[in-house]
């Protein structure tokens, strides 16, 4: 009895002590659950009623800055301009912004220029940053992306500036001439002379003034909404006969060829300047009795079936610097020749600009004395596909006709239906 009572005595003894332990281990949880952590210092006093939600939405790069100028909240916007690493905001102007509002209540706005994350370039991040507090203890950031604004600012700027001295030029000669030829009154052979110059330069201004009216409209239209299902063959015969004049005065032979019965979807009217473009430029270019091929095919793309059309001259040929800004307003290769072919360098930049418009592109292989080919491709209208699809002898021209070429050479045309002696 005396061991039952004293086994007894120890369970007893020990069941007390564990509800002792018991509730002392749940007064510490309690305590531990009302005690701030850090994370809920970054995260719990946080954001006011509404605020996280608005910031989700809005197309600025937002970070929300503590009292410790540790990084409450950020948007993925932030994360991919490189304004928060490892928590922090890594950007030291800013920060400063944000302590002085901090302190003071005050909002601050600043441009800044910032390096580009991860190019070796130096190219910078133009952006506009506005810091502003949000409640007692917390601090936010709005951060724009000003680059592309800048860029687009500066191609208006320098297509203003580009303009007024083109237009500046023919404008002066006209009257300088004018008053020669007041002054010439009683001399008829220097009065048919100046008449004449004025004439050139008349010209010279009426082109202008229309290729500024339609890179304008290439621009600013849409080209699909009055698409229609254009027949290429025709597009390049209206691109010949435009040029039949100056090609024929420099004993230049054109020859048209490729793959017949294409059709791409489109403006036909700007799809017909852009190919037109392309033959001029090759004949303004060219050195006389040499050779203008044009030749069209199909070509085979994952997203679809393109038709590709290339205008190939053996002129003087283009320089590798040149070549990456052919396609820019108003850029002349060699201007002094430019002049002398009445071109304004707007040219190419319409054919750029149809190309895009209409899902497509134009590229140019070239090099220095041996000739330039480019090539505008185009999305191929479902229509004639189908028809392609309905007519095996046309897929097997195709093959025949469609023969890669390698990136050295420039693109031979096809045996011509057309030549123009």
């Amino acid at each position: 009895m005396d061991v039952n009572a004293a086994v007894a005595a120890a369970a007893a003894i020990a069941g007390v002590l564990t509800g002792v332990i018991a509730m002392l281990a749940f007064r510490w949880s309690e305590r531990e659950q009302k005690r701030p952590t850090r994370t809920s210092l970054h995260t719990d006093p946080v954001l006011p009623p509404g605020v996280d939600t608005v910031l989700s939405v809005l197309r600025s790069s937002a970070v929300v800055l503590d009292e410790a100028d540790a990084v409450v909240k950020a948007s993925s916007a932030a994360y991919a301009l490189g304004l928060v690493r490892g928590g922090r905001l890594s950007v030291e102007p800013m920060l400063k912004m944000a302590r002085d509002t901090r302190r003071d209540g005050e909002i601050r706005q600043v441009e800044l220029d910032l390096p580009r994350r991860g190019t070796g370039r130096g190219e910078a991040l133009a952006v506009s940053a506005r810091v502003a507090p949000l409640g007692s203890r917390l601090v936010l950031l709005l951060v724009e992306d000003l680059t592309e604004a800048r860029r687009i600012e500066a191609v208006r700027r320098d297509f203003v500036a580009n303009v007024s001295h083109e237009l500046k030029t023919p404008v002066g000669a006209l009257s300088l001439l004018s008053e020669a030829v007041m002054d010439a009154s009683d001399d008829p052979e220097a009065v048919e002379r100046f008449a004449g110059r004025m004439q050139i330069e008349a010209t010279r201004l009426t082109n202008l003034v229309q290729e500024l009216i339609d890179l304008s409209r290439v621009q600013n239209d849409d080209p699909l909404e009055d698409a229609e299902p254009v027949r290429v063959d025709e597009l390049v015969a209206e691109a010949i006969d435009r040029c039949r004049h100056q090609a024929g005065a420099k004993q230049i032979t054109m020859a048209a060829g490729g793959t017949a019965d294409l059709h791409v979807w489109g403006n036909r009217g700007q799809l017909a300047a852009a190919l037109g473009n392309l033959v001029e430029n090759a004949v303004n270019y060219s050195p006389a009795r040499t050779r203008v091929g044009i030749a069209a095919r199909r070509v085979t793309s994952p997203g679809g079936d393109l038709i590709e059309v290339a205008v190939t001259d053996q002129g003087i040929g283009i320089s590798e610097k040149d070549k990456e800004r052919v396609f820019e307003r108003f850029y002349r290769v060699d201007p002094a020749r430019s002049r002398a072919t009445g071109g304004t360098g707007l040219g190419l930049a319409i054919v750029k600009h149809v190309a895009a418009s209409h899902g497509g592109e134009v590229t140019v292989w070239s090099a220095e004395g041996q000739g330039s080919t480019f090539t505008l491709r185009l999305p191929e209208a479902g229509a004639a596909r189908d028809r392609a699809q309905q007519h095996p002898d046309l897929d097997d021209l195709d093959d025949e006709a469609g023969e890669s070429h390698p990136e050295s050479s420039p693109y031979e045309p096809l045996p011509a239906p057309e030549v123009l002696p």
